[in-house]
């Protein structure tokens, strides 16, 4: 031990040797701080992290230059995931006191390793988001960052918990429990994982005591860094095997019957021939009975089988749901929008669970907005490239998804391409519903003349607008999307 002002080593007097200072307080402080390092060190190695950071940042308290408790410190943050905060006690360490310092291994490991800098960045960025998500209600896609933080940081014991309190959250207290076990095998004496598994393990006896919980209908796996969900599916394939064992235990019956009743009616005497043959008559009378009896039973199993082979079309109907919603997040995922939009308009909300429709709701309000904006674009090109198959495909879709999009220039252009493939039928009932949303405007005028023509060539007469002039030509003169192009082909059938 240093003298405090002169750097002297200390006896064991009262005072320093060398300036004569008295060290009586000093020496109780720096006992004080070796003796929370020791209880550091011995909680640590019972894997008792939370008391042991404890315990260590009271040594540091007292002396700060304690280089043994600071690595200490270092080491027990990043067996708890805390990989910053173990950097951060490091460096300092190594800015204190330099000379055979363990913690510059320590660094040199941790900065040498690209590939643990960037996981250690991208865990952060991961927690961080799970926490916005949490912050915004969206639990599915906290829990499913969590999981994704897990699997590059299996050690956070923050990321276990929060897990754990969305799970407790939604009523998946096995699942939650199962986190909480985690996270207490990583330190056992976090009084937070504590509180949270005597919370689960009430809840639990509340619930139905050591029952084990109905099989989630979802199903996730880890595919690398990835976490894929998936429907949970389920085929009975007993039912055919039951009837064919329940048919063939009919006739084996029938037949056991059969051939223990006759040999013994043949050995009887020829005075009990009239008893015999009584007999035999009640016992076909009861054969005929129970055939009956198993054709009402056939005919049950039949609608039995007729149910599940419903329910298995039903599932596939459903899996495909799934699978398309999948599909949209996969596209999500890859900033690809347009595709994201045609995955998600496949989906059957009604098929989704409770859990998926929010995810499906969430991924659809992040790719509405840009999915229509680029079908209309996508639509509107090819129109004026004079691709009306293609318009008409793309138009169709903005039409269903916004009716009245961009004050009804969606309706507009999609007649238009209907006219100009010549599917005039089409054409004219979405200029009549542009007629009835944007009427008396110069394109209501255009939609009505072409209206007119056709009902005039059909043989009717129609009761909207028509043109200032009465005639069946007019010119559409409002312009596109910038002002600038007209379209003249009113008239041009």
């Amino acid at each position: 031990m240093k003298c405090y002002r002169c750097g002297e080593t200390l006896g064991r007097g009262k005072r320093c040797p060398e300036c004569g200072a008295d060290v009586r307080l000093y020496k109780r402080i720096m006992f004080s701080s070796n003796y929370y390092y020791n209880l550091g060190l011995d909680r640590a190695r019972v894997r008792d992290l939370t008391g042991a950071v404890e315990a260590l940042e009271k040594s540091l308290g007292l002396n700060k230059n304690n280089r043994d408790a600071r690595n200490l410190l270092g080491l027990v943050y990043f067996e708890m995931g805390e990989t910053v905060s173990a950097l951060s006690e490091w460096v300092i360490s190594r800015n204190l006191d330099s000379r055979d310092n363990i913690a510059t291994t320590y660094l040199k490991e941790v900065q040498n390793n690209p590939e643990r800098l960037d996981t250690i960045n991208q865990t952060i960025k991961k927690y961080n988001q799970a926490l916005a998500y949490c912050k915004q209600d969206s639990k599915d896609l906290a829990i499913i960052q969590l999981k994704k933080v897990i699997a590059l940081n299996p050690k956070l014991v923050k990321a276990h918990q929060l897990l754990a309190l969305l799970y407790i959250e939604e009523g998946r207290y096995d699942r939650a429990k199962k986190e909480l076990r985690v996270a207490a095998k990583i330190d056992e004496g976090n009084t937070l994982t504590l509180r949270y598994m005597k919370e689960v393990n009430d809840r639990l006896k509340v619930n139905g005591g050591n029952k084990k919980p109905k099989k989630d209908d979802i199903l996730t796996y880890q595919s690398g860094t990835e976490t894929i969900i998936m429907p949970r599916t389920f085929v009975e394939m007993s039912t055919t095997h039951t009837i064919i064992n329940l048919i063939i235990g009919i006739v084996l019956g029938i037949a056991v019957s059969v051939f223990l009743i006759m040999p013994g009616l043949r050995s009887k005497d020829v005075s009990s021939v009239n008893n015999t043959l009584k007999e035999v008559n009640e016992t076909l009378a009861t054969k005929e009975s129970t055939i009956a009896s198993l054709e009402a039973q056939i005919e049950e199993i039949q609608g039995t089988l007729d149910d599940a082979n419903k329910s298995i079309e039903d599932s596939d109907t459903k899996l495909n749901s799934y699978k398309m919603l999948i599909t949209a997040y996969n596209y999500v995922v890859n900033d690809d929008l347009e595709n994201a939009g045609n995955a998600l308009a496949s989906v059957n909300t009604d098929d989704l669970s409770d859990d998926m429709k929010a995810l499906y709701e969430s991924l659809n309000a992040s790719v509405s907005e840009q999915y229509i904006v680029a079908l209309y674009e996508s639509g509107y090109s090819a129109y004026n490239s004079s691709n009306d198959a293609t318009a008409i495909e793309a138009l169709s879709k903005v039409v269903a998804l916004e009716e009245d999009y961009e004050d009804g220039n969606a309706l507009f252009y999609l007649g238009q391409a209907y006219r100009r493939s010549g599917d005039l039928e089409n054409a004219v009932n979405y200029f009549k519903r542009f007629v009835e949303l944007h009427p008396g405007t110069q394109r209501a005028s255009t939609a009505q003349s072409y209206i007119n023509q056709y009902e005039a060539s059909a043989g009717t007469t129609t009761t909207g607008t028509t043109t200032d002039d009465s005639s069946t030509t007019t010119t559409d003169a409002a312009t596109t999307d910038n002002g600038t192009a007209t379209d003249g082909e009113a008239g041009q059938q």
